[in-house]
């Protein structure tokens, strides 16, 4: 087992591994728990690792020299693997044994007790592959089945491919809305199954997702779409129900015919998913919002075939321009930064300027080429094309005009600013700000190359058409 050798190589596995060990010194249990148990069995390296425990908050906290609580009244403490300097290298959380109180929010139980047996803890927990404790100490590949606590069969549904909540599922998603969308997201990036118990109790329950924080729903809708199966994923947010509820505006678009001679491929759902689909994993989050959400316009937009048109089709006009104000509510609501709501926001209002790449003026294109992280939307624009009619020309023209032309081309340092409009005299106002456009235009375009040429072409346009002066 590969995976576990690597594991073992990195500091997150030494470091849990000795808060295992300095607990079991201690006359203490302790195990991994939860998800990175499934991980190493499923033969990945896991990112990070939980360490459960029948030690006390507190005295897992006086046991080390860095600790700092998340979560005490849970019985939930950080333990800080030191570097040389002041920071915390590796952070390992560490959760005490316990059965939770009455849930009443959806989300986190008022209190907890605390339990004594790793048998009792467990049943707490989610699904049944999160379900599973590990001894760590002394661990190999030969044995690491016989280090495995294992109360909930989870180690079954492991290899049967089957997501199923522990004990009651209707109980498990009344504590814990959240555990719903998690459970889509397990099944599609393991490309699982959800037991059907598991799955009625969502669909039952699939209304009630909007008592969880708008965040915690972002976060996860943001790793379905990043960690390499988007399109199952929004599948089965679609089958459970779910969908409707967090992205109704994403819901909307089934059903929503398009043209067939520019989209082969169906509806604007079909072509939303087969964007999806082409998402590898740990894409960068901005571009998998941009391909979910880039046709999130069209639904409104629509507009049958009209009898009186010379070429009657479906039509969509200003969905682009719609979308982008719908990509930033949505994101606005979902509580993205600002950088990635800009971000996500142009790759929607600017997805469809590719179809006149090849006629813009070169002032034009070296604009569009300004777009923030042009690279991205060209990635959009690819994965746009080859999910309906599949015709890459303009994708490789943008791609080579902007890969051929330098930084400085494309933004050069300009021959006259506003400054200087000011300086000359002029007021600024809606004409000052065209004058500085036109003299960009003819840089641009390659109509003037110095100063001197740049301050005759102002002399004419003031000339042609005078504004009005601060003297």
């Amino acid at each position: 087992m590969k995976a576990l050798k690597n594991a073992k190589a990195t500091k997150s596995f030494r470091a849990a591994l000795h808060i295992v060990e300095e607990l079991r010194d201690r006359g203490f249990q302790a195990y991994f728990a939860g998800g990175c148990v499934r991980d190493l069995l499923m033969g990945i390296a896991p990112k990070d690792y939980d360490v459960a425990t029948n030690a006390r908050p507190e005295t897992v906290m006086m046991g080390f020299d860095r600790t700092f609580s998340v979560g005490a009244h849970f019985g939930v403490v950080i333990v800080c693997s030191a570097n040389k300097g002041e920071g915390c290298e590796v952070q390992t959380e560490v959760a005490t044994f316990r059965c939770d109180g009455e849930y009443v929010d959806g989300r986190r139980p008022v209190d907890v007790e605390y339990a004594e047996k790793p048998e009792d803890d467990v049943q707490r927990r989610d699904f049944t592959i999160n379900g599973m404790l590990l001894d760590p100490i002394g661990l190999t590949e030969d044995n690491i089945k016989e280090k495995l606590l294992d109360f909930v069969n989870g180690q079954q549904d492991l290899h049967a491919g089957i997501v199923r909540a522990i004990g009651d599922p209707q109980k498990r998603f009344e504590e814990d809305k959240l555990r719903m969308l998690r459970a889509v997201r397990f099944t599609a990036r393991f490309d699982f199954t959800i037991e059907e118990q598991t799955m009625r109790a969502i669909q039952q329950q699939a209304a009630t997702i909007t008592q969880v924080s708008n965040e915690r729903i972002r976060d996860e809708l943001t790793k379905m779409l990043i960690e390499g199966h988007a399109k199952r994923a929004f599948e089965l947010l679609d089958e459970t129900g779910l969908l409707q509820h967090v992205l109704p505006e994403v819901a909307a678009m089934k059903g929503v015919e398009q043209p067939p001679e520019y989209h082969p491929e169906g509806d604007v759902w079909i072509h939303t998913l087969m964007l999806l689909d082409q998402l590898p994993a740990n894409v960068k989050g901005t571009l998998a919002w941009g391909a979910l959400l880039h046709d999130v316009g069209k639904p409104p937009t629509f507009h049958a075939p009209d009898p009186a048109d010379p070429k009657p089709r479906i039509r969509f006009n200003g969905h682009a321009e719609v979308g982008a104000t719908m990509t930033r509510a949505i994101m606005n609501r979902l509580r993205f930064s600002s950088a990635d709501i800009d971000q996500v926001v142009s790759l929607v209002a600017n997805h469809m300027r590719f179809g006149d790449v090849k006629h813009m003026k070169q002032s034009t294109l070296k604009r569009f080429f300004r777009l923030n992280d042009f690279p991205e939307h060209l990635a959009l624009h690819k994965l746009d094309v080859t999910s309906s009619h599949n015709l890459l020309d303009l994708y490789r023209y943008a791609k080579e005009e902007f890969e051929k032309a330098p930084e400085e081309i494309y933004k050069p340092t300009l021959l006259l600013t506003g400054r200087d409009l000011i300086d000359a005299g002029l007021k600024p106002g809606p004409r000052f700000k065209q004058l500085l456009q036109d003299l960009e235009d003819a840089q641009l375009e390659g109509t003037i190359h110095t100063r001197e040429e740049a301050i005759n072409l102002l002399r004419d346009l003031l000339a042609k058409s005078p504004v009005e002066t601060t003297r």
